[in-house]
């Protein structure tokens, strides 16, 4: 089997157990995996992505869907819907205490967590890299947003306010704990 053919076919079956495995750790509250992603990403995403639009984009569904899974979560009480202190229009979303317990406990899947246990944190460390470029290189590709980690992207200033960061394209204040999020506006530095 030719290697492009073997690595998408393994990817694509780590996907599927990792949704079947999404799906047993739902099951008791009637949830789905997309509902399971939209909590894992809500518990990683900085205060310029915690949008309905947001979310959206990272799991490619559409605003309906999106919408209504959002109700969802809400009626279940794993999230809840803000206004924005600036701009009233904008809808922020945040996990409850509920929605920040389910993400300890079940994202990613314990099965999934005891498989990468077995693999030694420097080859784990290897494994994340390289994840992480063929996921660069097809967000690249197909022109999708990249949802990068702040500190990581070019409009990040480390101490850009004194011994405070800066969000270089909002001119904002980051905390330390912000730029360690993923951000929809991610941009890679330029080589």
């Amino acid at each position: 089997m030719e290697d492009r053919v073997k690595i998408a076919y393994l990817i694509e079956r780590l996907g599927n157990l990792l949704r079947a495995g999404e799906r047993s750790q739902g099951i008791i509250d009637g949830l789905q995996p997309v509902h399971i992603q939209m909590l894992g990403y809500l518990s990683i995403c900085n205060r310029y992505s915690d949008t309905p639009a947001g979310v959206t984009d990272f799991v490619g569904a559409t605003k309906g869907t999106t919408s209504q899974s959002l109700g969802v979560l809400e009626r279940k009480g794993y999230i809840r819907k803000k206004s924005d202190k600036r701009d009233r229009r904008v809808v922020r979303l945040e996990l409850t205490a509920r929605g920040k317990r389910f993400v300890e406990t079940g994202f990613p899947p314990p099965d999934f967590v005891a498989a990468l246990g077995g693999i030694k944190t420097r080859e784990r460390g290897e494994l994340s890299r390289l994840l992480t470029e063929l996921l660069v290189r097809l967000q690249r590709n197909n022109r999708s947003r990249m949802f990068g980690v702040c500190h990581t992207c070019r409009h990040f200033k480390r101490d850009g306010l004194g011994e405070t960061h800066q969000c270089g394209l909002t001119l904002e204040p980051l905390t330390e704990g912000e730029s360690m999020k993923i951000c929809r506006e991610h941009e890679l530095p330029a080589a």
